[in-house]
């Protein structure tokens, strides 16, 4: 025993000095090659000075980069995520510049950005070596990899795990990738891993799920997570009751949805067992969490959002390539722009500000972090994960669903998802791997690209108030006033001056196609009655603009109607799919309309734009040409895929009376599927609300 002690140690011990002769020569080569890196005296020194030198600044980094370099990382939690790139730089520069200072006689001496330079490929080098060496000794790596997971079991109180036990599951959510999106990347050789998991026939297998109305994440991760969607009827909406615009991701609102959901259900969520929550609106219960939005406000151990950076950015090789990467993505996304712009390619919207900042935080950092985290739970050992990866999602709404730039998005997730399946086989526990997504994501210019008019414009020329001067020179516009003239038999307010007095200025939403219309000042859901008394021609300006699909209201006496175009107007309870207003929106619309007309906060008018079956094209109220919160085409078709040695998930939704459906619909059916394959490997999840309710 106290042999194969010292003989780790020695073991670590050489690892340790290779890694510091491998730094030295580095530095050497760069002091070599950059004119402003100097390890030597003034007037020069001997080849065995210069080495020493060399020796003694990499240690010195080397040890400034095991000891600082968390604290500072530490402080970097307070950082908004976007500066994050330039000030890792920054930092491990100067972590150089101090190790220079410390060599004896003055010897070593950088510019300082010829130091960021310097310690960017440093932190690189050493980092890759280590990990050379610890992968090419497979006991240590185990062994490394062994007590790491017996170290986070004991901090979370969970019992050991052998790979010979019960399998972990890993949940990997592509955001808005629709399944059909999915199987071409796989076809086109995009997504060689998924590709190799089609087709290999001990591999996965693949379905559709139809989303509710509200195909976006906000209500779809909810439904999943926490097994309740109920009152979600978008992106965001209005509460009468309070005065406030809900907004999925906002993290208050987020909170209020999980609070909600947990209490609606009794049950903390699908990851209460043993969990992690990984990159999502939503803790689903999880003890384990890093930047899940619902919890960005909460202070305390493990629940601070942006905990989850410390892990991945404690090692600055980490830092350094994922700034450069960073970096990267944002010259990336200006240069696509750019040439979208002069191809005059359409549809098109505007990319400056900071959108290429943002795109890529989400198709690098947080790919990175995410992945980081995940691998880090399969070393753990954990039972369950659910990770969120955003980055197609985010350049789908700029650059369309169907764009190179997304498709370039979705080869590299298939190499961060080859990753993960790559540790998996060395991960202390057998892993399945369960791919899934939220929602799609339809293709079609903006409703303002096409008629020169935002949804909001189009409600307030319905409700005789003035919409700025660019509205009021489009066509749809000149067809609201001419409605609204005829209806109230005088003449439309073009313009401040001519404003008419009303109660209160509607209250429009967008999310993605669904639009969502509210009167602050008639408590309750107002009544088609209601608007037509106050607004004549709103209603009837709204379901004949060919912009429009539906609209759903609420009537005094015929219950809740859809209205369409030519005066169509036909009760909920009689809708059905491929009928009527409904005719192209495809199976499952009628009831996804009937389950939202239930919910306590639907607007007092729903409005779902235009849908084109030909060319599965839809018009977003917001600025994406890429979009999903309503019903039309593929954003109401994600995919869900999963190892064929689990149950398949018709079965694991077929009720008590035997009877198995034809598809899997909502988000919270998919919570059921999910929590069946957790209990037929674990036995049955424990709900612990009372351990995780929300204050």
């Amino acid at each position: 025993m106290g042999d194969r002690r010292w003989r780790r140690t020695g073991a670590a011990l050489m690892r340790v000095i290779a890694v510091w002769a491998v730094s030295t020569l580095t530095m050497l080569a760069l002091a070599g090659i950059l004119p402003d890196f100097r390890l030597q005296a003034p007037d020069g020194d001997s080849i065995t000075k210069t080495a020493f030198t060399a020796a003694w600044g990499a240690g010195a980094f080397g040890l400034l980069s095991a000891l600082v370099w968390p604290v500072l990382v530490r402080a970097l939690l307070i950082v908004p995520a976007l500066v994050l790139g330039a000030l890792v730089f920054f930092l491990n520069g100067s972590l150089l510049l101090i190790a220079l200072w410390l060599i004896p006689d003055g010897r070593g001496a950088a510019a300082p950005e010829t130091a960021v330079a310097v310690a960017a490929v440093m932190s690189a080098v050493a980092s890759a070596t280590s990990t050379a060496l610890a992968v090419r000794d497979d006991n240590a790596y185990r062994r490394r990899l062994s007590r790491l997971a017996d170290r986070r079991r004991r901090r979370s109180g969970t019992e050991d795990d052998a790979r010979g036990g019960p399998p972990g599951t890993v949940f990997i959510q592509l955001d808005g990738v629709g399944h059909d999106a999915l199987v071409a990347a796989a076809a086109a050789g995009v997504m060689p891993t998924v590709a190799h998991w089609l087709a290999d026939p001990a591999g996965h297998r693949l379905m559709p799920w139809r989303t509710d109305w509200s195909s976006q994440t906000g209500a779809s991760q909810l439904g999943i997570l926490h097994g309740s969607n109920h009152d979600v009827p978008a992106f965001r909406w209005y509460e009468k009751e309070t005065g406030l615009v809900m907004v999925s991701s906002k993290p208050a609102s987020a909170l209020e949805m999980q609070r909600r959901a947990i209490a609606r259900t009794r049950d903390g969520g699908l990851l209460t067992l043993d969990g992690a929550s990984r990159g999502n609106l939503f803790s689903g219960g999880a003890a384990q969490l890093a930047l899940v939005l619902s919890m960005a406000a909460r202070l305390g151990k493990g629940r601070r959002s942006r905990a989850g950076y410390f892990a991945y950015f404690s090692d600055p090789a980490n830092a350094v390539r994922t700034a450069g990467s960073f970096a990267a993505e944002v010259c990336r996304e200006i240069a696509q722009s750019t040439r979208s712009r002069l191809r005059k390619e359409t549809p098109r919207i505007k990319r400056g500000g900071l959108y290429p900042f943002i795109r890529a935080f989400a198709t690098v950092v947080e790919r990175d972090v995410v992945v980081a985290a995940v691998i880090g739970d399969m070393f753990a050992g954990r039972t369950a994960v659910y990770a969120d990866l955003v980055a197609y999602d985010e350049v789908a709404h700029h650059s369309g669903p169907r764009s190179r730039d997304a498709e370039k998005v979705l080869a590299r997730l298939d190499r961060a998802l080859a990753l993960i399946a790559e540790v998996a086989e060395q991960a202390p526990r057998t892993y399945r791997i369960v791919l899934l997504s939220d929602h799609g994501q339809s293709p079609g210019d903006t409703f303002a690209g096409v008629y020169g008019l935002t949804l909001k414009d189009l409600v307030r020329a319905g409700s005789g108030l003035p919409v700025p001067r660019r509205a009021q020179r489009t066509r749809s516009a000149s067809e609201a006033r001419d409605a609204v003239r005829i209806a109230l038999r005088r003449p439309v307010a073009e313009g401040p001056e001519e404003h008419v007095a009303v109660p209160s200025d509607p209250i429009v939403l967008a999310s993605g196609n669904l639009g969502l219309i509210s009167f602050p000042d008639i408590e309750g859901r107002a009544s088609q009655e209601q608007l037509e008394r106050r607004h004549p021609a709103l209603l009837s300006t709204l379901a004949n603009h060919p912009g429009i699909g539906f609209l759903l209201v609420r009537s005094e006496h015929h219950g809740s109607v859809v209205l369409a175009r030519d005066g169509v107007r036909v009760p909920v309870a009689e809708l059905a799919d491929g009928q009527g207003p409904l005719a192209v929106y495809g199976p499952g619309a009628a009831d996804a309309i009937r389950r939202t007309d239930t919910f306590p906060h639907v607007a007092d008018v729903m409005v779902n734009s235009m849908y084109d079956p030909a060319t599965g094209t839809v018009h977003a109220f917001e600025e994406q040409i890429g979009s999903h919160g309503g019903l039309g085409g593929d954003q109401s078709r994600p995919f869900l895929l999963w190892p064929r040695t689990m149950t398949d998930p018709l079965d694991a939704v077929t009720g008590e009376d035997g009877e198995r459906p034809d598809e899997l619909v909502g988000a919270e059916a998919v919570h059921r599927v999910l929590r069946h394959w957790l209990q037929e490997a674990s036995g049955p999840q424990v709900p612990v609300a009372s351990g995780h309710r929300l204050p």
